[in-house]
């Protein structure tokens, strides 16, 4: 059966019936500005950035929310667009405080790029007086709801994609915000700090406290990497500046964790640069001390204790437990290690305490 098409800035394309007209311009590399589409979420229309010209429509319509239909003839950036979207960015940035010298978003904010990108170096409209404070009460996530545009993008993310409905919008009219479970503070609601609103945040109005005046983006290289965590291998981005990480993000459609991370992945990297690390193996000498030794010396050393307990007391004497934060492969040839060759079956899995 043949696919459906539609008219795309006049050239006809084919398209997956259910696709909105967002999904089809993407497939086919035509860009569509958005601000509050999240993939994989509910679509809401909520920013009005991603507006087309569709003939024989009343209005311009979200891309993002209307479904194609087969012959729709559609124009992505005529005049009337232009000038639509226009609009909209500029009564966004009236919403709000978007002082761009002050934020941690600086370089990385997409409404900042849309203004720069169409132009807008005036407002015409009066800013709108913020109501509520700051709320830096918790040790990982500042709220700033000054900068904050409604999109919605942040309760998308903690709803439909990692499903903690721990956010949602709340008040009406100008005294709307994004409240976590009745409007209480994150770390008495159901919040588990994994961070996705953050990620999600296309302003400052989300950020990661750890990172405040670390690094512009601009001046962090990104290094990709797999969580060091547990062992589902979950990829993300390491912000480093000058050989130190400041920041952790998702990697976006890497498997397995297309885009997402828990708390411990996004939050945890404290420990890199701790200077109580171990840089290397230690072995207890008769006076009591640990001192430094090689890899080689310290597997000799395991290797020559672990026979000498199973010639004087027997297998059962030894136990292993495996590291949650190795990968399965290792936890199996950990148990094959001491099944096969000690002869015990005293292993276990530091996932269960």
């Amino acid at each position: 059966m043949a696919k459906p098409t539609l008219t795309l800035n006049g050239k006809v394309v084919e398209f997956e019936p259910g696709q909105t007209i967002l999904q089809v311009a993407q497939a086919v590399g035509v860009e569509i500005p958005t601000l509050c589409y999240l993939k994989d979420a509910t679509p809401t229309g909520a920013c009005r950035i991603c507006l087309v010209e569709v003939k024989g429509a009343r209005t311009l319509v979200a891309s993002c929310a209307m479904p194609a239909g087969n012959g729709m003839e559609i124009q992505t950036d005529s005049q009337a667009v232009h000038t639509s979207r226009r609009l909209n960015i500029e009564l966004l940035l009236a919403s709000g405080s978007h002082n761009c010298l002050t934020c941690e978003k600086n370089g990385d904010c997409k409404l900042q790029a849309l203004a720069y990108r169409y132009g807008i170096t005036d407002i015409r409209f009066a800013g709108q007086t913020q109501q509520y404070p700051k709320d830096e009460s918790n040790p990982l996530i500042v709220r700033d709801f000054s900068r904050c545009i409604l999109c919605g993008r942040c309760v998308q993310a903690c709803n439909d994609l990692q499903v903690n409905r721990a956010i949602g919008y709340g008040y009406r009219g100008a005294a709307s915000k994004i409240v976590t479970t009745g409007d209480r503070p994150y770390q008495e609601s159901d919040c588990v700090f994994c961070g996705q609103c953050v990620e999600a945040c296309p302003v400052g109005a989300l950020t990661e406290k750890k990172a405040v005046g670390l690094a512009r983006s601009w001046e962090t290289k990104q290094v990709r990497t797999t969580c060091p965590y547990c062992g589902v291998g979950c990829q993300m981005w390491l912000h480093v500046k000058d050989g130190r990480v400041v920041k952790v993000t998702a990697v976006e459609d890497a498997q397995p964790n297309r885009g997402m991370l828990c708390v411990k992945g996004r939050f945890g990297y404290d420990f890199i640069h701790s200077p109580e690390r171990l840089t290397t193996p230690l072995i207890k000498g008769e006076d009591g001390q640990h001192h430094p030794a090689t890899w080689d010396q310290a597997l000799d050393f395991v290797a020559k204790r672990l026979k000498e307990i199973k010639k004087k007391h027997g297998a059962d004497a030894i136990a292993g437990v495996s590291c949650a934060r190795s990968i399965n492969e290792d936890s199996y040839n950990m148990q094959k290690l001491f099944r096969g060759v000690i002869g015990t079956n005293n292993i276990d899995h530091c996932a269960r305490t």
